[in-house]
């Protein structure tokens, strides 16, 4: 008995050690607060630990650490002490853990800041983890139609945002406001229909 704890341990740690900068890149995008994404990393891998034989088994421990990282996000943005805003902190720029995206500018975080928090979400896992709109909505429990909803909304806040300085980071139409992705699915859903 003994022994297979350790194991468990073992496998956990190691999962651990090779999922958290991953983690950690897409709780600082959400929250651009480095104190919080590492609360955000930690809460998310002590539920992972608790569920760990079961999710081990099942074969996606990412998956299943991600999912619940963002759907505790998305929870501790509807509590009335998150609503508050800090003022005064910069985001982490120089972080050990994970190497920053030059394309990720500050004023880039600041307008994903101001996302909605299911826009935000969504917009994140499309566009930073890189995933496709069935896993997407896979992952926030809706539908794919609410996915690309919200991913057409949420690109057109982020055109508003920002304005013309980062017109030249979209491929194709600046105004059509696709972003360039390895996804196979990326843009789908932002052919004009609402």
């Amino acid at each position: 008995m003994v022994r297979v704890r350790e194991e468990h341990e073992a496998a956990f740690d190691e999962f651990a050690a090779t999922a958290m900068p991953g983690l950690r890149r897409l709780a600082l995008a959400w929250c651009r607060d480095g104190h919080r994404a590492d609360d955000l990393v930690q809460d998310a891998l002590e539920r992972v630990y608790a569920a760990w034989p079961r999710v081990r088994r099942d074969g996606e421990p990412f998956a299943y650490a991600r999912t619940t990282m963002l759907r505790r996000m998305i929870s501790e943005g509807r509590r009335p002490w998150r609503r508050c805003e800090v003022v005064g902190l910069e985001p982490e720029v120089h972080d050990p853990l994970v190497e920053p995206d030059p394309a990720l500018g500050l004023d880039l975080l600041a307008a994903l800041a101001a996302l909605p928090p299911r826009q935000r979400a969504v917009f994140l896992l499309r566009h930073v983890e890189d995933l496709g709109v069935a896993e997407t909505a896979e992952v926030l429990r809706c539908s794919e139609g609410t996915v690309k909803s919200q991913t057409s909304h949420a690109r057109a806040a982020l055109r508003a945002h920002l304005g013309a300085a980062y017109a030249g980071r979209w491929a194709g139409d600046p105004a059509a406001g696709t972003p360039t992705t390895s996804s196979p699915t990326a843009g789908s859903g932002t052919g004009g229909r609402r």
